[in-house]
């Protein structure tokens, strides 16, 4: 070809590749919308909203929707089944519990959530309420309790925070902080800083009843639903693509977790298990009768005094030493550009000590004038940390010693009624009754059989019937010439499905005839 060609082939390059990409389409536009999936931006998907009785194991709703989906409107639409799903069972709104993850962890899912009576317990995404000062103090003072995961060994201290403003108008609800020290890898959950890891659990569970750490267990073990979306992703795929169409697409996925369902409750009626109850929270145990002989009173322990603070030296890399840090009356430091430095951990040390561990804010570090002498260097992203260590002071030295800054107490609650009854968890196993039906009907012997039809008399032969291109091409068929054309006869033989080795109480429940062989088995027909 002559290079005239190829320049006019060239020339109109941009015009073609503008109407091709006109002609090609996406095949899921429908379903897909773009997406942000936590990997990469430029990505398209498709998201649900599932919602799970955490008792039985059984699905209630699911709700789709294209691109990371309406979050809210699917939120109200399971509120009100949930809702439907508790008149049906006669049980009060007030008394059901939303375990909510933390795509609903701002203010506007929660007030709709509390609107609806509901009871709630839900991780926060709003970090910014760590800046409120209530917060900030309760954070300085020790924590309320401890918590080890049993199995990844992970330490939290929490913090209980009982009436908390979601926003200046919004409602107040109970905030309990989880904090861990942060690892060499970034937290994937929580906000990291000045080296904790912070978690935020909102609830509205009674504080007596439930303490901070019944509430990080609830939200942690029993009220999860991870793990059945992990078993469901392995046995019926509810995620796949099998339909073009919005609503082709929800309707399998409503099919899948109509059959989980189905294969619960089959697995009930097949092998009837009792239902577990577990102690999730023992009660308080109340004190002795006046008959019987009081406990003899404990004596109130005298206060431990410690002696000043002792001061990390001046390392051998320059920066200010600890003792250039000024303690204040209100418990916290100023460092010689005049910034506080607040408590934020106090843990004990060997020999009856304990160390307290101050940091700045990074926006005082980052602006301060006299940060390369502070912090030995201009390139850290840390804010200024220091930490000083106070041991029991003797006799003389408390007569003598000045009083020590120490960490504010925690902040006095009112009383509040103690709890006389134990918190019960009551559930069925979520994978022996369903594995265990379908591992019984994989074994089974099914046998399909269809009445004779009577015998015609031909008197000649007939000739095959001619179809039209039309026909032939059945992709060209509408949705009633295809249900038309596979749909069942009325007039068509009945069929009889026999099923060996069923039991014979299965049976009864479901109201199948029962045919006994010979060998003394019982089939169900």
């Amino acid at each position: 070809m002559s290079k005239r060609f190829w320049k006019a082939f060239i020339s109109r390059l941009p015009s073609l590749l503008r109407d091709l990409c006109i002609i090609v389409s996406r095949r899921l536009n429908r379903l897909c919308k773009p997406a942000y999936l936590g990997r990469k931006r430029g990505e398209v998907g498709r998201s649900r909203t599932t919602v799970l009785q955490a008792t039985t194991h059984q699905w209630i709703g699911t709700y789709a929707g294209a691109g990371n989906g309406d979050y809210r409107g699917e939120l109200k639409r399971a509120l009100e089944a949930t809702t439907r799903y508790a008149t049906a069972l006669a049980l009060p709104v007030s008394q059901v519990v939303i375990r909510l993850d933390g795509l609903y962890g701002n203010a506007a899912p929660v007030t709709d959530v509390l609107h609806a009576d509901f009871g709630l317990l839900a991780r926060s995404r709003d970090y910014a309420l760590l800046d409120q000062p209530e917060i900030q103090a309760r954070l300085a003072c020790p924590p309320d309790a401890q918590s080890t995961h049993p199995e990844s060994g992970t330490y939290r201290a929490l913090y209980d925070c009982p009436d908390i403003a979601l926003t200046p108008t919004g409602p107040r609800v109970r905030l309990i902080v989880a904090t861990h020290p942060a690892s060499s890898t970034s937290a994937s959950i929580g906000k990291q800083r000045d080296g904790l890891v912070y978690e935020l659990f909102v609830t509205h569970l009674p504080s007596p009843a439930f303490s901070p750490q019944d509430v990080l267990d609830l939200y942690l073990h029993r009220g999860s639903f991870e793990t059945v979306l992990a078993d469901e992703d392995v046995e019926q795929d509810p995620d796949r693509w099998c339909s073009c169409t919005p609503c082709g697409q929800e309707f399998w996925q409503v099919i899948s977790q109509w059959l989980w369902n189905l294969r619960l409750e089959l697995g009930q009626h097949l092998s009837p298990t009792a239902m577990r109850i577990t102690e999730f929270a023992p009660a308080h145990v109340p004190e002795p009768a006046s008959g019987a002989s009081p406990a003899p009173e404990a004596q109130p322990a005298e206060p431990v005094l410690y002696g000043p603070a002792q001061w990390a030296r001046k390392s051998f890399t320059g920066g200010f030493p600890g003792s250039a840090f000024t303690p204040q009356p209100d418990g916290t430091l100023l460092c010689p550009a005049n910034h506080p430095l607040y408590p934020q951990e106090r843990r004990p040390e060997r020999d009856g000590s304990y160390r307290v561990l101050y940091a700045a804010r990074i926006g005082d570090c980052r602006t301060c004038a006299v940060r390369s002498a502070c912090q030995e260097s201009i390139d850290t992203t840390k804010p200024r940390r220091v930490s000083a260590v106070f041991w029991p002071a003797t006799t003389t030295q408390a007569d003598s010693s000045a009083p020590v800054p120490a960490l504010p107490e925690a902040p006095s609650k009112t009383p509040e009624p103690i709890p006389r009854f134990p918190v019960l968890w009551q559930d069925w196993p979520r994978c022996q009754l369903r594995r265990r039906w379908i591992n019984l009907m994989r074994s089974q012997t099914v046998s399909l059989s269809r009445a004779a039809a009577p015998t015609a008399d031909h008197t000649g032969a007939t000739s095959p019937p001619i179809i039209t291109r039309a026909e032939r091409a059945h992709w060209r068929f509408t949705w009633d010439q295809r249900l038309a054309r596979n749909a069942r006869p009325t007039t068509a033989l009945p069929l009889t499905l026999t099923i060996h080795g069923l039991p014979a109480t299965f049976a009864h429940v479901y109201g199948f005839g029962l045919l006994t062989a010979e060998a003394g088995d019982t089939n169900a027909a």
